[in-house]
């Protein structure tokens, strides 16, 4: 089973299981708007189907998947970004968390997590994680890809981090 495009895609929404998506993919002008948030697309990155997510991309010149989904519940999240990003792990094996900081996406906190680990789906991947916590929402923004393409999609993903928009 190879690491194709759609599959690290697909893998990036498996990992972010513990997440439930509440929106539909709507997308104009290269930006993507859910009910609570919006994000840009980089260039070169597709969105593809996935119920689990909000939106869940891939790109075809180098193997990999980001996701974006909100969990909004109407009322402060109680629990600590630290959980919150282990729930979003929780798809991995042999996992391993490479960099663990706390940060601050516009003004809201954040944890960045950079883990490796071991999938059904792919095999082994890298990746990059951002929980980020506001008044009543969980956002959560991740890439994964096969090691070897890790770095070369972190520069888009800081991108895609960095366009995250509340209303």
């Amino acid at each position: 089973m190879g690491a194709t495009p759609a599959r690290l895609a697909l893998l990036a929404a498996c990992v972010g299981v513990g997440v439930a998506g509440c929106a539909g993919t709507r997308i104009e002008g290269g930006i993507f708007r859910g009910r609570n948030y919006q994000v840009e697309l980089p260039a070169g990155w597709q969105a593809v189907p996935d119920g689990r997510a909000d939106l869940a991309l891939s790109r075809q010149d180098a193997p990999g998947g980001m996701l974006a989904n909100a969990t909004c519940q109407g009322r402060e999240p109680a629990r600590p970004l630290e959980v919150l990003t282990r729930h979003l792990l929780f798809g991995l094996t042999e996992r391993s968390i490479l960099a663990r900081t706390e940060v601050q996406v516009n003004g809201q906190p954040a944890e960045r997590t950079v883990f490796e680990g071991k999938s059904a789906e792919a095999g082994r991947v890298q990746g990059e994680a951002y929980v980020i916590k506001a008044a009543d929402c969980v956002y959560d923004l991740l890439y994964v890809s096969p090691p070897q393409y890790f770095e070369q999609g972190r520069p888009d993903f800081d991108r895609f981090v960095r366009s995250l928009r509340r209303p």
